[in-house]
């Protein structure tokens, strides 16, 4: 029996694995894609035991089947275009800048067209290194409190996995991509820039267009913001692990919302739906405590059996 659950389960593990990266050759559904990629991590704690390898394997896993569920809506581009929403994040930016998106109003008071100056280089930066700021928190929580780890890994990757939702519920447009078929500009023609692409074409040159395509997935999902909701995220697991960590957790991410707004990359009502969702979760989690505890409890029973001879 404990040969056939242990295999039983890396046929999960696998499955979760292969899935998401074959969908297009073999045109699998959606719904068969995320539902092979959500069961994989489960599968992973019942066919392995309990190491670090184990732990980061499973966040990997998680995080395998978000970017792909992110991907998803934009494998058919020309649908995803009819279906994406555009005026109302601007009308609602408009209200929040009393008249003008902060995305126009800030690059139009503090930016010169055709540069980019130090300040905008680290905000670019700030954004890039975003990509190991969620994981690293959750490392960082598995390294100094791992009593705390299984809580911590499961808010961040919640968020992510919820964020997913929205994307192919409500895809929509940030002010970059409106800005380049003229829904964003100012009176004087000057429309939204994204500084981020001026800045990656100037530092990375010939290999920019690799690493854009690595990274770009589906550029229609702006809507909630999930760089400012992990990041807010990460600045809240690290207070809880202690108030230095937490204090370059929360200058970040406050860091990372400007750049966020001022580069082009959302605007500000995707920040506050992002620190939305992740209050929610927040909030959510004693709440669903109990069931986790009951489920972490199932798994760790058919662990004990696939590891018993």
């Amino acid at each position: 029996m404990s040969r056939a659950i242990r295999a039983g389960a890396w046929a999960f593990v696998a499955a979760g694995v292969a899935a998401p990266a074959v969908r297009r050759r073999l045109k699998l559904a959606p719904g068969a894609v995320v539902g092979a990629a959500a069961i994989a991590p489960a599968a992973l704690c019942v066919a392995a035991r309990r190491t670090l390898a184990r732990d980061l394997a499973v966040c990997a896993l998680n995080m395998w089947g978000y970017v792909h569920a992110y991907e998803m809506p934009n494998d058919d581009p020309e649908r995803l275009v009819a279906r994406v929403r555009v005026g109302y994040p601007i009308a609602v930016d408009r209200v929040l800048g009393l008249g003008t998106p902060p995305t126009l109003r800030l690059q139009q008071r503090l930016s010169a067209p055709g540069s980019i100056n130090r300040v905008e280089r680290v905000l670019v930066w700030c954004h890039w290194i975003w990509f190991v700021v969620p994981h690293g928190s959750v490392a960082y929580v598995r390294w100094r409190r791992p009593e705390r780890f299984p809580a911590a890994a499961a808010r961040m990757y919640a968020v992510f996995d919820l964020g997913a939702v929205f994307y192919w519920a409500i895809p929509t447009a940030p002010p970059w991509w409106a800005a380049q078929h003229g829904r964003l500009g100012n009176p004087d023609g000057r429309r939204a820039r994204r500084m981020m692409l001026e800045y990656g074409e100037q530092f990375w040159g010939d290999r920019w267009g690799a690493l854009y395509d690595v990274f770009g997935g589906n550029p229609l999902a702006a809507m909630p913001s999930l760089h400012f909701a992990t990041s807010v995220t990460a600045a809240h697991l690290m207070s809880e692990v202690g108030p230095v960590a937490g204090t370059l957790g929360w200058a970040y991410a406050l860091t990372l919302g400007l750049a966020l707004v001022y580069l082009g990359e959302h605007y500000a009502i995707d920040l506050l739906a992002g620190l939305a969702l992740t209050e929610a979760v927040r909030g959510a989690a004693p709440v669903a405590e109990p069931l986790a505890r009951r489920l972490s409890g199932v798994l760790q029973a058919l662990e004990a059996r696939a590891a018993s001879t």
